[in-house]
């Protein structure tokens, strides 16, 4: 049986997406896995690429991506870039998704990760 934290993350995710798609985004893949990390949503905002991690809880969950895990999504990034190329975009972005209990949405654009360009 899967435990709360990832019946929450999905609830999450599953929120998060409907707002991307509510702002025009494309969702290209959820849930990319690789051994060194995860990320979440995959997504295209125009000829940007997206890759954005989404927190649920409380209204300060965004806090809980740390040094650790911006590291961690952007090797997973550079992974995914490297095995299905950019998809014709013309530059990527990591974005992180704040989703509260309430159904409350905060989206931090453009948090800066060097994807060592």
């Amino acid at each position: 049986m899967p435990s709360d934290s990832v019946n929450y993350g999905q609830i999450g995710e599953e929120i998060a997406c409907k707002y991307l798609k509510r702002q025009k985004y494309k969702i290209v893949r959820r849930n990319f896995r690789v051994r060194r990390g995860e990320i979440d949503i995959i997504a295209k905002d125009k000829k940007q690429l997206v890759f954005v991690e989404v927190k649920y809880g409380s209204p300060e969950a965004y806090l809980r991506v740390n040094r650790k895990k911006f590291k961690n999504i952007a090797i997973t990034a550079q992974i995914f870039l490297r095995d299905f190329g950019d998809l014709g975009t013309k530059s990527y972005r990591v974005d992180v998704i704040s989703v509260t209990r309430n159904g409350e949405i905060n989206h931090f654009k453009d948090v800066a990760i060097d994807f060592g360009r």
